[in-house]
């Protein structure tokens, strides 16, 4: 009888957390806040032609990846490709993010998901849109990205 009531309060335990499972706390919804705000700052540093700015939502790290038509490694080389493939506001354009989806996956790491759009000039090279995928990390100085998988979609 006494090993029944032993394994009885564990398990009580466990079903009255259950309901409560499935809610998010008011720290993962900041969380996810800040991190909408990473992205906005971003979209907004991007559209005024500030790639340090824009730069400053990554850690500064040799270890971050880029995932795309190949893999790149490090914040350096990260804001070379930018200033190659982005040289002036016209190649820029507008970014915009939809669809952000925030998914805290502890307290230092989450994952993001969404679109971007890229309105730009013909003579910019055209308007882009993709999906991306994001790592982020929760550092001292606040939610950096770490790795950054984009991929272009196909005009249509």
């Amino acid at each position: 009888m006494r090993l029944k009531r032993l394994f009885a309060l564990p398990l009580f335990s466990v079903l009255l957390a259950l309901p409560m499972a499935g809610q998010k706390s008011p720290s993962t919804d900041s969380e996810a806040g800040s991190i909408r705000a990473v992205l906005t700052k971003q979209a907004a540093d991007w559209n005024h032609g500030d790639l340090n700015a824009f730069a400053a939502g990554y850690k500064n790290s040799p270890d971050i990846l880029f995932v795309g038509s190949t893999v790149r490694r490090g914040y350096q080389g990260m804001i070379e490709s930018y200033r190659k493939n982005y040289p002036n506001k016209s190649a820029m354009g507008v970014l915009t993010f939809s669809n952000v989806e925030v998914h805290p996956l502890d307290a230092r790491f989450a994952t993001v998901i969404g679109n971007f759009h890229l309105e730009r000039t013909a003579a910019g090279g055209g308007n882009a849109d993709g999906f991306y995928s994001l790592v982020l990390e929760k550092t001292a100085a606040g939610w950096k990205i770490v790795l950054d998988h984009s991929t272009e979609t196909a005009p249509k």
